[in-house]
């Protein structure tokens, strides 16, 4: 599938924000039933350029899509991703702050909408409503809903039959590969992540929730799919319209840093009608503070390092320039990260769970990978990177990890081409588990013809093993490794098996 050369440009920070998006297909979908057809929801997996986003359907299924000049995709549901209008509250169902799109009645005064309740009917359907996509973005005022088509959505909801998806890593909790399951209930993964998870009952009897969305992830794929809420199709915001987060008609944008640097009497009154002055706003004064979001009204949220977020007036905060002086290192300057460098992992366990609240937190799972090398597979809007380490990924602060080899692999210093290649090793190494099938079907995926035969001559070696969900057969053949394939095929791989989508 070639991309669509862009008309305008995509900012990175709509790439980030849109990972986790539940989709649908869109107005100029031209690619039969890659997606299971009309309605059938799928979610974005990355963005591989601003023009081309790859998105793995509920069936599993994986392919690229176009969103900007051609748009294949509309969003359903943005919730998964973080996206959340603060200060705003569902009139409904009293969800605080709204997740996701928010969707405000142009008829009433202050009558919000979350994307369940406009679905679901509330309120009246005479009335028009602004579909409001994320803080900060252009209103999009639209027909009122009672002359609007309304269409189901089919995929992994309540009722439907699953087997472990793309993401798996929960080892056998499901009772073994190809075992099947039934979704519950669909349920936050966490509380800044609403509707982006599945709580599965397996056949086995075991029981838990896995990750349907959050941070793009698929754990599971439908074998039997069942119908979700019937949505109006063509109120529903094009993937890549209209890129969220950027700069408003002061300047500011998500991400930046900012000061209270005028006189209080000042400030409290601009602050007037702009979420007003209260006394727990004085740390404000003469503390950094960062830009999380941007309201409807233009309106600036502000985070503290005491954890607290206030709403200001755009007209009492001034941009903080962070000039880095020669032969200074700066934490800014340690966080110019890119997609593809190698990092090391911080190896202080107190240290990191520090560092980690409020970017991903801690979990007791990550300890194995303390120390460890890893390589960034995202940068979060936020600059959070999510890492793949030890054949798992997760979220980091920045400040969490020491950037060890850039994407390009060159390395500062002398020698570093000596250092690069212990580096190398040492990363290969962290991945080694002595499982025949583990390093069997990543010799195949990295098309290393002699260590996957030296493999395949081992006793405890199974031809058609798996490791996460892939036969060395599908992880060669994914890849183009015909070499390889050679091998496998003389070793009788089965090539019968289900394909598992990368």
């Amino acid at each position: 599938m070639e991309a669509s050369t862009s008309s305008g440009t995509r900012t990175t920070r709509f790439m980030m924000e849109g990972v986790g998006a539940r989709v649908i297909r869109g107005p100029e979908w031209k690619w039969g039933k890659q997606d299971g057809g009309e309605g059938h929801v799928g979610t974005v997996r990355n963005f591989e350029s601003p023009e081309e986003v790859v998105v793995v359907w509920d069936n599993g299924t994986a392919a690229n899509y176009r969103c900007s000049g051609a748009f294949d995709l509309r969003i359903l549901d943005s919730a998964t991703t973080g996206v959340k209008h603060d200060g705003t509250m569902c009139d409904t169902c009293r969800q605080q702050p709204i997740f996701g799109i928010r969707w405000k009645c142009a008829e009433c005064g202050n009558y919000d909408l979350c994307s369940i309740c406009y679905h679901g009917d509330k309120h009246h359907l005479r009335h028009r409503f602004y579909r409001i996509t994320t803080p900060g973005s252009e209103r999009v005022l639209l027909e009122p809903r009672r002359k609007s088509k309304k269409i189901a959505i089919r995929g992994i909801f309540p009722g439907a039959r699953v087997v472990r998806g793309v993401d798996w890593q929960w080892e056998d909790q499901d009772g073994g590969n190809g075992r099947r399951g039934k979704v519950n209930e669909i349920q936050d993964w966490s509380a800044a992540s609403p509707r982006s998870a599945a709580y599965v009952i397996w056949d086995n009897g075991a029981k838990n929730l896995y990750r349907v969305g959050f941070e793009g992830m698929a754990d599971l794929k439908v074998v039997n799919d069942a119908k979700g809420q019937t949505v109006y199709r063509d109120h529903l915001p094009l993937l890549g319209e209209q890129g969220p987060g950027r700069p408003g008609p002061h300047g500011l944008q998500i991400g930046d840093q900012v000061n209270v640097d005028l006189e209080l009497e000042i400030v409290q009154s601009l602050q007037h009608g702009h979420g007003s002055w209260t006394d727990g706003m004085f740390e404000c004064l003469g503390t950094t503070g960062t830009v999380v979001s941007i309201d409807e009204d233009h309106d600036i949220v502000v985070s503290y390092p005491s954890g607290n977020r206030w709403t200001f007036n755009p007209a009492v905060l001034s941009k903080v320039q962070t000039p880095v002086s020669a032969g200074t290192s700066t934490a800014t300057e340690n966080q110019a990260f890119a997609v593809g460098d190698l990092v090391q992992i911080c190896n202080d366990l107190e240290k990191i769970k520090l560092l980690q609240r409020g970017h991903g937190e801690w979990a007791e799972a990550m300890a194995p990978t303390l120390g460890k090398i890893g390589r960034v597979q995202q940068i979060y809007h936020d600059g959070d990177l999510k890492v793949e380490v030890c054949c798992t990924s997760w979220t980091y602060n920045p400040q969490a990890v020491v950037k060890v080899a850039s994407s390009d692999r060159s390395m500062p210093g002398n020698n570093s081409g000596e250092r690069l290649s212990a580096l190398l090793k040492k990363l290969f190494e962290t991945h080694v588990s002595g499982d025949v099938n583990e390093e069997l079907v990543k010799s195949a995926a990295n098309g290393d013809a002699v260590q996957s035969e030296e493999c395949l001559k081992r006793l405890d070696a199974d031809v058609n093993g798996v490791f996460s969900g892939h036969t060395a057969l599908q992880a060669a053949s994914h890849n183009g490794h015909l070499d390889v394939i050679k091998i496998l095929l003389r070793y009788k791989a089965d090539v019968e098996i289900e394909v598992s989508i990368f």
